[in-house]
């Protein structure tokens, strides 16, 4: 055991296993404790939570339209995880989901403002969320072929309306038939079905309703 002498000659005992004493410029002697601190480093394996927004772009088909927009996203800290892309008529449409955190979404607003402006692009942003898988719904890819005729996307939208069926992509494209030229038509269409109704009777419907219009069509379910 040590012996210490304090202000005004008086003694004070230690263990030698206490804690470490430690003296003040006034000579008093104070003991160092041992002092929590809360732990702010971020918790390991935690991720910043991700936003999504969709962005629409039109403008004049030209080389570089898709370069510039791209080049944007990515400049910001965005990530492309879905797009559509075509050439409509002279014109050029794009389509792009994009997830980032909120400070890349709030930089993105900022930089397509300066490539609306530079490329002459007409540019939309619309923040979404992810959309949550359905169960309930079987999906269905259809494939339809005709001569080209006015209101051939209408009825097919209005026979799947009808039955509360969702469209959930469709694509259509103008061509000249390789041996005749004549002006065709196909639709490539996946629709969401819902599980409680009868697939069997439905395709019959659709067939009776595709024969009714002279259209060529095949229905069969989503592979993979």
């Amino acid at each position: 055991m040590m012996v210490s002498v304090g202000p005004g000659g008086s003694k004070r005992n230690h263990r030698r296993d206490a804690p470490p004493t430690l003296r003040s410029r006034r000579g008093y002697e104070y003991t160092a404790r041992h002092v929590s601190l809360p732990d702010l480093s971020p918790v390991s394996g935690q991720q910043p939570v991700k936003q999504l927004v969709v962005i629409s772009a039109v403008g004049g088909d030209r080389s570089g339209v898709v370069h510039d927009l791209t080049r944007a996203v990515l400049d910001c800290g965005g990530n492309i995880l879905d797009s559509r892309m075509i050439a409509l008529g002279s014109e050029f449409a794009m389509l792009l989901l994009v997830s980032g955190s909120w400070h890349t979404l709030a930089r993105l607003e900022s930089e397509l403002k300066k490539v609306e402006e530079q490329s002459g692009l007409s540019l939309a942003m619309r923040r979404t969320e992810e959309r949550a898988p359905r169960t309930d719904m079987l999906p269905y890819a259809i494939d339809v072929v005709c001569l080209d005729q006015p209101g051939i996307v209408f009825n097919l939208a209005s026979f799947f309306a009808s039955r509360d069926i969702d469209i959930a992509e469709m694509a259509t494209r103008s061509y000249s038939a390789a041996h005749t030229g004549a002006p065709m038509f196909s639709v490539q269409i996946t629709v969401n079905i819902p599980s409680n109704l009868q697939i069997s009777g439905l395709r019959d419907e659709f067939m009776d309703f595709c024969d009714h219009l002279n259209l060529d069509a095949i229905m069969e379910p989503v592979k993979g």
